[in-house]
């Protein structure tokens, strides 16, 4: 059920019934951040000079961080608009709602734990503004932890070798889109998926700028090893067949090798007869086999689990309300 709740507009900003800059922010558990985040977000925006509105999309948060929202949409209803979700969906999820109820020709995605400074949003609207249609960021100075950043950079490479999609800085959340790029992801209909790489492959002409990054304000990563690993999952699954098409051919080369093997064993055989010295050799590489068609069935399963979810056809999120100001 979807409410809109109409309050009186105190300090009129940039009256437009279209915005030309709108930004996404994925919120969840963030209420030590959130008082920090509008006494940056808000001025940074204004002294753009352009019509504007911020999307904050509450992802079930068990703390105040809903309070909080609705309590700033109560102060800026002109510019503020609220998604409540019912339940977590997930980050990804909550910029897809995001930019099926944004209203802005250029859509920017922020973090709401003020790592990226908002003052930079002036950066990636001025790189659209040189034709570029999708701009991403990459961190100068990264604040997070050394082996995050070793992480990052291996997937980096991982990815680019495996899709041929180019992103200097992955985990950045700071980034540009224009309103083409964003109907086309809103046409998309997958159930996980990884927005950047998906607006990269829309684009016509993608580019990348540096950005601030800082501490987090407070509170911690919402992202844990196993999360970062499934991120990972769900985009080399779903932007390439690669890893299939690479574990078909390992298993052609097992094979062979095996079958090679066998003839070199049976050869010996029947020259120096029985021997007893080469089971540990055998039982080595059988184990080795074993585990090649191990990984092989969980690679194949990462593809038939996508499969699956996507069958189903289940909604990507639940929205229990959206505070908005009425036209």
């Amino acid at each position: 059920m979807r409410e809109a709740i109409d309050l009186p507009h105190p300090q009129p900003v940039i009256a437009a019934s279209a915005p030309v800059v709108s930004v996404v922010i994925p919120v969840y558990n963030e209420e030590a951040g959130l008082p920090a985040l509008y006494a940056r977000l808000y001025p940074a925006l204004d002294a753009l000079k352009l019509a504007y509105e911020v999307v904050f999309i509450n992802d079930g948060s068990y703390d105040r961080s809903a309070a909080l929202l609705a309590e700033q949409f109560e102060r800026r209803p002109d510019v503020t608009r609220v998604i409540l979700f019912d339940g977590n969906f997930g980050q990804h999820r909550a910029i897809l709602a995001g930019f099926e109820h944004c209203r802005g020709e250029r859509i920017v995605t922020l973090d709401a734990d003020l790592q990226n400074p908002p003052e930079d949003i002036r950066l990636l609207l001025d790189a659209m503004d040189q034709g570029h249609d999708c701009v991403g960021s990459i961190r100068r100075d990264r604040q997070d932890s050394i082996w995050r950043r070793w992480a990052s950079r291996a997937m980096n490479r991982l990815r680019r070798r495996l899709t041929g999609i180019v992103m200097t800085d992955q985990g950045c959340m700071l980034r540009a889109y224009s309103r083409g790029v964003v109907q086309l992801i809103n046409q998309c209909n997958e159930m996980n998926t990884f927005i950047p790489a998906l607006a990269y492959q829309f684009a016509k002409h993608p580019t990348e700028v540096m950005v601030g990054h800082e501490e987090r304000y407070a509170g911690e990563s919402k992202y844990s090893l196993y999360s970062l690993i499934r991120l990972n999952f769900d985009l080399v699954t779903g932007f390439s067949v690669v890893p299939l098409q690479a574990f078909s051919m390992l298993g052609i080369v097992v094979s062979l090798l095996s079958g090679l093997l066998f003839l070199v064993l049976a050869g010996r055989r029947i020259v120096l007869g029985p021997e007893e010295g080469g089971l540990f050799t055998l039982f080595a590489l059988l184990f080795l086999m074993v585990g090649l068609a191990l990984f092989g069935i969980g690679l194949l399963g990462e593809y038939v689990g996508r499969i699956y979810q996507e069958v189903r056809a289940r909604p990507r999120y639940v929205i229990n309300a959206i505070l908005e100001r009425k036209p």
